[in-house]
This record gives structure tokens, sequence and C-alpha cells, in this order.
């Protein structure tokens, strides 16, 4: 029996501006039944991150072009509904790219049992994307050495609380930018950085030179614009600076003016380098039993924020950009 499925297509490319309702458009169809080696899935949560508007824009020339009318792109946790001699059984539970589908076939090729003794959802948190780049930022990119202060932005965010904890169990002083009182009391009290700076409480650049006397070691930067420009104004010499994202520039589609402070890295000798965590891809198995272990015995910490049902899924990706979101953000189909 063909299975009648609701997808959630691109209509819209949002450049220049921020995501608007008419950007998605909501469809149902039908789909064949699965082939000799596929598979019959169906979504059970979805995972969001702020590079899914750099993928709606055609800016991120590491993933294929999205067309109108293509299935939105996203991570999820999907269940095997039916196998016809596919990788899984039927009952497994597996993640990796389904995209916005409530149902999808599938030959398993791009996807990962889910295998973990944590909740089901933590493939897509602290063990998924989100953990792996915190992981490969800091350890592959920043190098820290026991006795760094290591900065991050975003810190409250999926991968910026996890960076500050995994610099803690590095031996290094951990202090973070988020942008409120309440955030900033979170990620002392249950994250465990050392301290904690509110963008919104203003001269962000004074408030990094009194908590960070000596200078900074290590920048793990998520923001981008005026931020990475106050904390370029405060590095060590030999600083290394680990650019991940810039979620200042999602809003309005433009890439965020280079930073005025950068020659600090010659007056410093530092050094400031990109990455993609796809480059990382075959290490990806040990960082995840690491960071699990991590979990286990209670080093690391993480936050879940998840929405229920799937027509929400466009308002739940703009939740990432106006700070609503704790954690990591999902949707529970």
């Amino acid at each position: 029996m063909p299975t009648t499925t609701r997808q959630w297509l691109l209509n819209g490319h949002p450049r220049g501006r921020g995501i608007e309702d008419s950007d998605f458009r909501l469809a149902e169809v039908e789909l064949a039944d699965p082939g000799p080696g596929e598979m019959l899935l169906a979504t059970r949560y979805l995972g969001f991150d702020p590079a899914q508007k750099g993928w709606m824009e055609n800016i991120a020339d590491y993933v294929a072009p999205m067309a109108i009318g293509d299935v939105m792109r996203g991570s999820g946790i999907a269940e095997v509904i039916e196998s016809n001699g596919g990788r899984f059984q039927k009952g497994d539970w597996v993640f990796g790219t389904t995209g916005w589908t409530e149902h999808f076939v599938s030959d398993g090729k791009d996807l990962t049992k889910v295998e973990t003794e944590l909740s089901p959802t933590a493939v897509l948190s602290v063990l998924g994307t989100t953990g792996v780049t915190a992981y490969c930022g800091l350890f592959k990119v920043g190098k820290p050495v026991a006795g760094d202060t290591v900065l991050v932005s975003g810190a409250a965010g999926a991968t910026g609380s996890v960076v500050g904890q995994l610099a803690k169990i590095a031996g290094c002083r951990a202090v973070g930018i988020a942008g409120g009182p309440e955030k900033c009391r979170w990620l002392v009290e249950e994250a465990g950085y050392d301290a904690a700076i509110d963008y919104k409480a203003g001269d962000v650049k004074a408030q990094i030179k009194e908590l960070c006397p000596r200078g900074v070691d290590v920048i793990f930067d998520n923001v981008g614009g005026s931020i990475l420009n106050d904390m370029l104004a405060n590095i060590a010499t030999g600083a290394r600076v680990v650019i991940c994202g810039g979620i200042s520039r999602y809003e309005t589609g433009n890439l965020p003016a280079g930073p005025q402070n950068y020659f600090n890295l010659v007056f410093r000798r530092a050094s400031m380098a990109g990455f993609i965590v796809l480059d990382w891809a075959s290490e990806f198995p040990q960082i995840r039993k690491r960071l699990e272990g991590f979990v286990q015995d209670g080093r690391l910490r993480y936050q879940e924020d998840i929405q229920h049902g799937f027509q929400n899924a466009p308002d739940t990706l703009k939740r990432l950009f106006v700070g609503k979101n704790r954690g990591k953000q999902m949707l529970k189909l």
C-alpha cells in the first residue's frame, strides 16, 4: 500500500532578510513502496541548526544547493516501519539527514542506528552534530592547554554550552557570552562556566577585559559581527581563534564586515581558522563514545528544547534566530 505523507518544501530563498512563513510550503505526497534493499521510515524527531538558513540561501558551498520545491533539508531521528531487505530491521531507530517529512523511503546508507544509553534524542544534541562540532572545533582547531582561558560566544546555545564544559574537562578556565541574566546564570550554575558575560548589558569589550585580565587563549565564536570584534580586542599572545558560526548574520543574510580588530592577530602572533565538522566524520563514532562517557560521569550536561507537531517545523526553526531556544532545538512529530 503506498504511503501518503506530509512534507515541508522550500518555497523561497531568504537572502538579505529573516525567514518568513512564505519560505515554506506544506505538501501532501504519495510515496512508492520500498524497493529491494530499501526501507519505509517514519520521522519521530527533527533537529534544527542555524546553518539551515545558509542552506536555504544557497550560500553554503559545502552542501548541495537547494531548489524551490525541494523537501526542506534537516536532520532527524526515524523509526523503520517496513524493511525490504534494507540495512536496518523493522522497529530500529536511526538518525541522519531525514528532511522535513513525516515518512520517507531510504536505502539507509546515510543513516546510523541509534545506539546510546542516554535518551534517543541525545543523538541529535550532545552526541549529534552539535556535540561533535563543539568537540572538533575546540580540540582540533582551538587546541586548548590546561590553564588556558577559553572564551565562547553564543555560549548558552546547543554547541556553545558543550564547548565550555569540554574546556573545563581539559583543565581550562571557561568564560561564556550569552544574552540575558537567565542564560548567564544557567551557564555558571548548571553548565559549570567560571564566568558569564551578558552582551545585552552592554560594553562587552570591558566585561571581557575584566573577566579575562591575562587575555584570551582560545576564542570559540558562534556569533561573528561586533561580538567577535570585542573578543579579538582581548586575545593573549599565541591565541587560537576558532570560527564556527555567525548567528549575527543569519537575520540579515549578509556576511558580516571583517572584524576591525583583526590586526591583533599580528600583534599577538595569533591564528584564526574556520572549520567544517564533516572533515572529521570518520572519527565521529569514537568522539560520540567519549562525549557519552562525559555525560554518564556527570562532567557534561546538556539541554534540549523540544517543540511538538509537524505543522510547527517552520516556527521551530525561527526560534533559533530570536534566542528563544534553551539548548538543542528539536521538534517531536
